[in-house]
């Protein structure tokens, strides 16, 4: 993730740096640091960060579960960890699942492949894309 995107989706949320950094159980120095591009952001704060994003959706919005848009056949399917955990809505969330046929071998290289992905982008409400 980059400076830019941390610090617009902050803004989404309506947070201060300090209350950001208690959501994602870090220091108000590492938010600040996140946002000036001095380091870069953590996989697990990203990954927590564009949770709280994607909770700030339209109430009522219908998001179908990832196998269903993508048509996956059932035997890649009942092998990802998505289906095993039914978390369709949450596929961009849990590691190894098995998009495009094959799963990631990191979380940069599943975001990715997720942030173009019709499951994921709904997720995000309209306005928080920087």
């Amino acid at each position: 993730m980059e400076n830019t995107e941390f610090a617009a989706f902050r803004k989404v949320l309506r947070k201060t740096q300090k209350e950001l950094a208690q959501l994602l159980g870090t220091s108000i120095k590492a938010v600040h640091s996140y946002e000036q591009g001095w380091r870069g952001v953590p996989p697990n704060v990203e990954r927590q960060l564009l949770f709280l994003i994607s909770r700030k959706r339209r109430p009522g919005e219908k998001i179908r579960p990832c196998w269903t848009q993508k048509k996956c056949p059932p035997s890649r399917k009942h092998k990802c960890p998505a289906w095993e955990f039914q978390a369709g809505k949450f596929c961009w969330f849990v590691n190894g699942t098995i998009c495009s046929g094959a799963a990631r071998k990191n979380w940069n290289e599943k975001m990715r492949i997720c942030k173009n992905c019709p499951v994921f982008e709904p997720l995000l409400c309209p306005d928080s894309k920087p």
